[in-house]
């Protein structure tokens, strides 16, 4: 990460908010209707909800699917004015991969 390669920055940012949406918790459409402002939660974390805490698996899982993605974007772009593009992504990937590929990998 010294060495500012984007790539890599680029591809761990996304994963990262991709575990953090994983991790979500889908609000109950129940729970979001027919409270009255006066009866609604007040305090300091009053309306936060639990995450979800995933296994280990989980993580390889969401890692795996980002890295495919990009590999098959760069796949379909075929032009010539998009090979800065492709490579890019192509590049993400290979940080991605070499993450799961690491000592202690599933």
């Amino acid at each position: 990460m010294r060495a500012r390669d984007k790539a890599a920055v680029s591809a761990l940012r996304a994963t990262l908010a991709a575990l953090d949406n994983a991790e979500a918790v889908p609000a109950d459409e129940g729970e979001l209707r027919g409270v009255a402002v006066e009866q609604s939660p007040v305090g300091v974390g009053a309306t936060e909800a639990a995450r979800r805490e995933l296994s280990e698996r989980s993580v390889v899982d969401v890692v795996r699917a980002e890295a495919a993605e990009r590999l098959e974007v760069a796949a379909q772009l075929t032009a010539p004015a998009h090979a800065d593009r492709a490579a890019r992504l192509r590049a993400e990937a290979a940080v991605l991969l070499r993450l799961l590929d690491g000592p202690g990998a599933p």
